[in-house]
């Protein structure tokens, strides 16, 4: 029979195993009577068969022979007991129901506020910081539904690299491939980073916008200060989290001649990236290797998760009526036999 229940009511697929005990069944006390109806049938043709007046007939051994046709006369009552069946099948309400589930959410706006400054290459992460900075990014990405997310990178200035959307195959791509060497102004000016996420979110009719701010530096260019950058985008009601990656100090970055590590000192202004952090009623995160940086996604994925919203209905169809015309035809098979020499066929 078909998934879709769609065979003709004649079908007699409707009393394949397989599609009995597909159904649920209302009222299944209807179901235990069933097996009742045969035992009740032959009990009363047992009883008939002990009972039943016999006369002395004198006939011959040769004359004393049976035929099957003589079992034509329990056609009527074969027909009667079937249609107690049907109707007790029909009475036990067969049905099948389909649980259905609709879930959506309202989306998180999110920016991605990427550091490609030169210091970012540097190898105190692996391979670089930039490089395990996109790694987890792209994992924190390919973890969202329903979310709009954009890319902003930043160096000695800051440009928006994609706007809000939620096609990640796009995102991972240009995340990808994000290089040092996409902006030619050196330094880090993460206050042009912060109004370049305002003017893309600002418009944003999300309820919960976020920015992910990821930089090991300081700023020390652009002409935007951070801190009015970031009141500026508080105002907009955008959340922001805050991520120093790398280590204060010396830090490894290439090889020279030798194929000896060259060391670089680097600097790190711990308390403005708080600062930002705390305007933007967000959190402050400090990254020093791989590990670290996984796990700071991991916490922020978690705060900034969607509700998800979701609607349960059942779709239940009754098939009660398919054995109900059986019952019907077989009555009136019956009606049309009881009455008739079929009855009485060779009763004596």
């Amino acid at each position: 029979m078909d998934n879709d229940y769609s065979s003709p009511w004649y079908s007699l697929d409707w009393f394949a195993p397989s599609t009995l005990t597909s159904f649920t069944w209302e009222h299944t006390v209807y179901l235990y009577l069933l097996i009742a109806v045969p035992l009740l049938f032959g009990l009363r043709w047992l009883l008939r068969y002990l009972f039943s007046q016999k006369l002395p007939v004198a006939v011959t051994q040769k004359d004393l022979r049976t035929s099957a046709i003589n079992l034509i006369r329990l056609l009527p009552e074969f027909l009667l007991m079937f249609v107690l069946m049907f109707l007790l099948t029909a009475m036990a309400r067969p049905q099948k129901t389909n649980e259905k589930v609709e879930q959506w959410t309202e989306g998180i706006d999110i920016m991605i506020a990427l550091d490609i400054s030169e210091s970012m290459k540097m190898e105190d992460f692996t391979p670089n910081r930039l490089e395990a900075a996109k790694k987890v990014a792209l994992s924190f990405i390919k973890g969202r539904k329903q979310d709009r997310i954009g890319l902003v990178v930043f160096a000695g200035d800051a440009f928006s690299l994609t706007p809000l959307t939620t096609d990640y195959d796009l995102l991972n791509s240009y995340l990808k491939d994000i290089t040092c060497e996409m902006i030619d102004k050196t330094g880090t000016a993460i206050g042009s980073a912060m109004a370049v996420v305002t003017n893309r979110m600002r418009e944003s009719d999300s309820k919960s916008k976020v920015c992910i701010l990821i930089s090991d530096g300081e700023n020390n260019a652009g002409n935007i200060d951070p801190i009015t950058a970031t009141e500026l985008a508080s105002a907009y009601g955008i959340k922001i989290y805050t991520i120093i990656i790398g280590k204060e100090g010396p830090v490894p970055m290439g090889q020279d001649i030798f194929g000896r590590p060259m060391m670089y000192e680097n600097t790190i202004d711990e308390s403005t990236m708080r600062k930002i952090a705390k305007i933007g009623e967000g959190e402050f995160f400090r990254a020093e290797d791989n590990k670290a940086l996984a796990t700071v996604f991991a916490k922020i994925d978690q705060y900034e998760k969607a509700e998800i919203k979701e609607s349960r209905f059942k779709d239940t169809a009754d098939y009660y009526y398919i054995y109900l015309q059986w019952g019907v035809i077989f009555f009136l098979l019956w009606l049309l036999l009881k009455s008739t020499f079929i009855t009485n066929v060779l009763q004596d």
